[in-house]
């Protein structure tokens, strides 16, 4: 038998057509289905993927001061590597978001298409059967009911024969009449059931070729069909479970990554570095002296004694003069002068009023702190200060080697031009050679001109037995402007060293005063600061469209004012007018500094 040959198959179901189909039809809707889960689980990785870049580039450090002197602490630095490897992290699900679409999303979509194309075939050509079948049964039954017609006509009309025959009074032609019918009626009863018997035959033949070959090949068809629906889910399946764990081993290295930063903390590296920011290189004040109540006396000089000017003032040119602490008050007495008692002065400071120029200086002083100050960084204290000034000579001595490179390879190609002229003119290296040679000149006067305020500082400060570096107290500039500064004048309470001088002539006599960052503390009591003055002039050799924080767009060819120089981040700070300004690429402007720009650079 065929059914015992081809085993368990779905030929055994010949007579649920219906049912397979719409078993089939389920199949097809539950690849849709599972489809429509993996495209969801996609959206989720692309959309986490999204979320978690926008957290890293949140929390990545911008380009300022603050953020470079967070740098130097190692917490600092394993937070930016857990940004960056968080960062890594999110390509990842980017990565899982488009192996999902690739490898089971767009494969499924084509896998459908083709299996309601076979689908559809394979149930038409069934129904085609079908019909086929239906059709021959119809002429089968049509036969049959002739043929029944037929052998009923026929006994009729041997019925009436023989009653006629039988009949005395019926004439013979009457006789020979019914005979004849009778013999036609048979003949064609004869002919209808041959005509029933071979179509019977036929039929028979036809129905066992129908539920025994063409039903149980299509439904062959279709149960292999169903079975490679099924085997390509089970390859989806694990293909979405290979796509996660293809990304685990990178996963791991990013997690390793944030570990392995998180283990380079340093807590006694960071507490030196906050000593290394902070130390000023000051002196601390000298002892107290006793002030006896019970008899008048002067309080004997010592040498140590911050109050005592004249002292001060006969100190050798190595040392730096009297510090001005904010718990002293200097009435800068002469000698001769008996000197005020230590509770007389705690409640002339206490009960002072704060002046305003000393409010600025504090302002001052933090809004250094935060990035702006004179060029030779005399606002800071004398270790700061030749911490700063070592780092610009360094930073000086890179863009000569970098220029000196240049140069290099320009005459090298000068010389090749020389040679072969077919390469190129010799005389358009002249140019670009003689800028760098300008650049180069103007680098090295820089250096000479930092390297002169370094040996000044190193100079004023005292050496110690127990470090390597230099530290001291800083000598003020004018002994006699100190008599007249408060405390506030001349330190910060954040440790910000300020030069300025606090007579008001002085103060008004600053032709170009350098604006100071704006602090939030002091912004509703000053607004009258300056805004920063233009050092030069630029134009714009290329549009920049700046949309990113802190940026100004321009556009070709557009004159605008330069505020602040690149200081080797590739940024150039420039105003359009009062309101507008901003940073823009160096490589997209053409500089043109005025000579005595920073000279004539003054702080208020």
């Amino acid at each position: 038998m065929v059914e015992e040959r081809m085993g368990d198959c779905w030929s055994y179901t010949k007579d649920q057509f219906d049912n397979l189909e719409k078993h089939t039809q389920w199949g097809i809707e539950f690849v849709e289905k599972y489809t429509k889960f993996v495209k969801e689980r996609s959206e989720i990785e692309t959309n986490y993927a999204k979320q978690i870049r926008n957290l890293s580039k949140k929390y990545q450090p911008k380009k300022n001061p603050r953020e470079e002197e967070e740098s130097k602490y190692t917490f600092c630095r394993a937070f930016l590597t857990t940004l960056n490897e968080l960062n890594d992290y999110a390509g990842q699900h980017e990565v899982i978001a488009e192996n999902l679409t690739s490898q089971i999303i767009t494969e499924l979509s084509r896998y459908l298409q083709e299996i309601k194309t076979e689908r559809k075939s394979h149930f038409h050509d069934g129904r085609k059967a079908q019909q086929h079948v239906e059709s021959s049964w119809k002429q089968l039954e049509s036969c049959k009911r002739r043929f029944e017609r037929d052998c009923k006509e026929a006994d009729r009309a041997q019925q009436y024969f023989e009653k006629m025959d039988a009949d005395i009074n019926v004439t013979k032609a009457d006789v020979e009449k019914a005979r004849q019918q009778a013999q036609m009626r048979h003949q064609m009863a004869g002919d209808s059931k041959s005509e029933y018997s071979s179509y019977l035959q036929k039929f028979n033949q036809e129905q066992n070729d129908h539920y025994y070959t063409i039903i149980p090949n299509i439904f062959q068809k279709l149960q292999d069909m169903e079975e490679k629906r099924i085997e390509r889910i089970g390859v989806c399946m694990k293909t979405f479970a290979d796509v996660d764990r293809q990304v685990l081993p990178i996963v791991g290295k990013c997690l390793d990554g944030m570990t392995k930063a998180a283990e380079c903390i340093e807590p006694k590296t960071d507490s030196k570095q906050v000593v290394e920011s902070y130390k000023s290189g000051f002196e601390p004040p000298g002892d107290v002296e006793f002030e006896d109540y019970g008899q008048a006396m002067k309080r004997t000089a010592s040498d140590t004694s911050l109050s005592n000017s004249r002292e001060a003032k006969e100190r050798p040119t190595g040392k730096s003069k009297g510090k001005l602490w904010p718990f002293i008050k200097n009435k800068n007495k002469s000698p001769k002068q008996q000197k005020e008692p230590l509770s007389h002065r705690l409640n002339d400071f206490m009960s002072s009023k704060p002046k305003m120029h000393c409010l600025r200086s504090l302002r001052r002083g933090l809004s250094l702190k935060l990035g702006s100050g004179p060029e030779d960084f005399s606002h800071l204290p004398p270790e700061q200060r030749r911490k700063k000034l070592q780092s610009k000579i360094d930073d000086l001595n890179k863009d000569i080697q970098k220029e000196m490179d240049q140069r290099d390879a320009l005459t090298k190609m000068k010389d090749v031009y020389v040679k072969n002229p077919q390469m190129g003119d010799p005389a358009s290296v002249d140019p670009r050679l003689s800028e760098i040679g300008q650049n180069i000149e103007k680098f090295q006067f820089e250096v000479q001109k930092f390297e002169g305020w370094l040996a000044e500082v190193e100079e004023k400060m005292p050496s110690k037995s127990d470090t390597h570096r230099r530290s001291g107290i800083y000598e003020t500039q004018n002994s006699t402007a100190v008599s007249n500064n408060c405390a506030q004048d001349r330190e910060s309470p954040d440790g910000s060293y300020t030069e300025e001088q606090n007579s008001e002539t002085q103060v008004k006599a600053n032709t170009h005063p350098v604006p100071t960052s704006s602090t939030p503390e002091f912004d509703d009591e000053f607004d009258d600061e300056d805004t920063l003055p233009t050092i030069g002039t630029c134009k714009a050799l290329y549009p920049f469209e700046g949309h990113n924080e802190g940026t100004i767009c321009v556009t070709e060819g557009e004159l605008l004012y330069v505020i602040e120089e690149d200081k080797g981040d590739g940024w150039t700070r420039v105003r359009r007018n009062e309101d507008e300004e901003g940073y823009v690429p160096t490589s997209y402007v053409e500089v043109f500094l005025e000579t005595n720009a920073k000279g004539a650079m003054t702080y208020i």
